[in-house]
């Protein structure tokens, strides 16, 4: 199978790019699967139903979320009702939404797609993603009852992201970082067979500090104001990523490459 993670949508210059390239990618690579991750999709902080609609009708085939999963309002029945937008999994079970399914690719072939959240300098205080994963993984198998799974672990610190992939090496197709927007140079195939990527970028204006327009994160720094008003950059955005492509025998990573689109860092 090949694969496709793409790492969170900033603002509208995300999205704009998103919808306008994604088509084109998935006729370039032959895609079955791909996964986007949408939390700073609506200017900046979470998204909305609308959205989700216009990234599936553009090519995506699940959407997760993050941290700012809940910050806009309409999203919570939302996420009862359409099972291809997750949220973490290891937030409390009464918590609406799921963080986890089993979806069919376009080759007929079944994937589980896990969303976990990190707990490293994050402030939402959920279970533990390592046991999560663990509790998932019980009744899912790779390459039994699924032929791929890939992992989107939204965490923040460099360390817990790389210890979960050494964590689920050989269990799962794929780990991929997302939450910092900054992509890293480390994308390869763990010695077990699981591709792994800390973190695969944003789909947003690289002309930024993390795909907001400067000026708010300055203020932010240079003043201590924490209320300095927060807006997506507008210009040209770069769709960042991770391809892998997946042996059919086994649902281990054969191939995966960091990928860029169009090539502007």
């Amino acid at each position: 199978m090949k694969l496709l993670f793409l790492g969170d949508v900033v603002g509208r210059s995300g999205r704009d790019a998103l919808v306008k390239h994604l088509p084109k990618l998935q006729a370039e690579h032959a895609l079955d699967f791909v996964v986007v991750n949408g939390d700073n999709a609506a200017g900046g902080f979470g998204i909305t139903p609308q959205l989700c609609k216009e990234f599936f009708d553009a090519g995506a085939d699940v959407v997760t979320g993050g941290d700012h999963i809940w910050d806009q309002k309409e999203i919570v029945p939302y996420l009862s009702m359409e099972k291809r937008l997750l949220r973490p999994q290891n937030f409390p079970e009464k918590t609406p939404g799921a963080g986890h399914g089993v979806f069919t690719a376009k080759s007929g072939k079944k994937i589980l797609v896990l969303h976990t959240l990190g707990q490293v300098f994050h402030k939402e205080h959920t279970n533990c993603p390592f046991a999560t994963a663990d509790k998932i993984l019980e009744s899912v198998k790779l390459a039994a009852n699924v032929s791929a799974i890939l992992v989107d672990f939204h965490a923040e610190a460099t360390s817990e992201k790389m210890a979960m992939g050494q964590y689920l090496d050989g269990r799962v197709s794929v780990v991929v970082g997302s939450h910092t927007h900054v992509p890293t140079n480390d994308a390869r195939i763990l010695l077990k067979g699981t591709a792994y990527q800390t973190d695969a970028g944003m789909c947003g204006d690289y002309n930024s500090v993390i795909g907001f327009a400067p000026a708010g994160p300055m203020e932010r720094f240079l003043t201590k104001i924490t209320k300095a008003k927060m807006e997506p950059a507008a210009g040209v955005a770069t769709l960042c990523g991770l391809l892998v492509e997946t042996d059919d025998a086994t649902g281990l990573a054969k191939s995966c490459k960091a990928m860029q689109f169009p090539k502007a860092l």
